[in-house]
């Protein structure tokens, strides 16, 4: 098992990325990508709220990001989820920390 963080720095997709590399790059994808924002697949990422408190949404964006990692790479098991900026600026940069083992029957619930 190995670890990892991702965030969501720009970072050019890499169309024949296999193992580790594909599962970070489709960690990163659905970091970047905003609910409905996905044509024909608009459940597909997670649901970036607005106008909230920042620890309300610190804690409403952890548990979105968990459950949409969870569903979409379940390769990939969440760690933590950490925050760059503040609620002064209105930015909110996650970075989540992955755990990573290839041999998927072993995380099966």
């Amino acid at each position: 098992m190995s670890e990892h963080e991702i965030s969501t720095g720009a970072v050019p997709i890499n169309f024949g990325a296999t193992g580790v590399e594909e599962i970070k790059q489709n960690v990163r994808m659905i970091l970047t990508t905003p609910q409905f924002s996905c044509p024909l697949f608009r459940d597909f990422a997670w649901n970036p709220e607005i106008d909230a408190p920042i620890n309300i949404q610190q804690a409403k964006i952890t548990s979105r990001l968990i459950a949409a990692i969870r569903k979409y790479e379940p390769r990939a098991r969440p760690i933590s989820v950490s925050f760059q900026g503040d609620g002064l600026s209105g930015v909110l940069k996650p970075t989540v920390r992955i755990a990573i083992k290839e041999d998927l029957s072993a995380w099966q619930n």
